[in-house]
């Protein structure tokens, strides 16, 4: 089974093309050679079990498998207990989203350091998760994949290191790579093979190889300051990377599925059949 790869949300050439619904997007991924999804709810869980449940059977129906990034507010390491108790419940609407889409794995990001040293941040986070964990479980969601993600700005939580150990809280916890993000937060770090090997390896290293193999992915290409993230751009950016090609070239040579979203600003859908296409050159 090769990799996956589609686009974060609606690429501005599919409304160009007068297309106004997401429930029409599948046909026109599938059309386009694409075959994976990632369903934007960013801003919260704004839609209704019987569009999820229509949405998910035109997604089934081309072959496009689904995934859900849950609110960007959900903050897993925040000091108020409310505030973590509500990452929970955002959680939980996510995944009843996903599960009524026929979706199998839910996007999360941790939150931010704020004051807390990074290390505090992480229990908090930890804590947070493991009692989202024990909620799913309790509402009957354990076939729903909780991914936790690398982030792009530094006083975020989400170096690569924090995200694994995320992961561990659980073998069913599969890590988001934003190679994106981890580009930004080391200002450009990411430029040779070894570069990116040494991501591959420390995910193999830490969850194993069964986790890297099906490992979800973000990509795009991101511009970035001295704090890290600053905005999403598309291909054609030649100025700040990262590059694609060592990633398809590891994912090849090690055999692996991953799931690759494409998160380019309006141009995802075309960027990420550029990323299928140099993989398919490998084969």
């Amino acid at each position: 089974m090769p990799p996956k790869f589609g686009p974060a949300g609606n690429s501005n050439s599919f409304y160009d093309e007068g297309h106004k619904h997401t429930v029409e997007m599948p046909l026109w991924l599938y059309n386009m050679g694409l075959d994976a999804y990632e369903y934007q709810c960013g801003r919260g869980v704004n839609i209704s079990q019987e569009t999820a449940k229509a949405f998910g059977k035109e997604a089934l129906d081309n072959n496009i498998f689904l995934s859900l990034h849950a609110p960007y507010y959900i903050s897993m390491s925040s000091v108020e207990q409310e505030k973590r108790d509500n990452s929970i419940k955002y959680i939980m609407q996510s995944v009843q989203a996903a599960t009524a889409m026929g979706a199998t794995r839910v996007i999360i990001h941790s939150g931010s350091c704020g004051k807390l040293d990074r290390n505090t941040a992480l229990d908090l986070a930890k804590d947070t998760l493991k009692k989202a964990i024990k909620t799913l479980d309790n509402e009957g969601f354990r076939d729903i994949t909780l991914c936790p993600e690398t982030m792009g700005k530094i006083n975020q939580l989400g170096t690569l290191e924090e995200v694994l150990e995320l992961c561990k809280l659980d073998e069913r916890l599969i890590p988001t790579i934003d190679f994106g993000h981890l580009n930004a937060r080391t200002m450009g770090g990411l430029k040779t093979y070894k570069d990116f090997e040494k991501i591959f390896d420390l995910i193999e290293n830490e969850l194993g190889i069964d986790r890297l193999k099906v490992f979800h992915s973000h990509f795009s290409k991101i511009e970035y300051t001295t704090g890290g993230e600053k905005k999403h751009l598309t291909f054609e950016d030649k100025v700040f990377g990262p590059n694609f090609d060592f990633v398809a070239e590891l994912t090849y040579k090690k055999g692996l599925t991953p799931t690759f979203i494409c998160e380019s600003a309006g141009t995802m859908a075309q960027d990420a059949l550029k990323m299928k296409k140099i993989y398919s050159k490998l084969l």
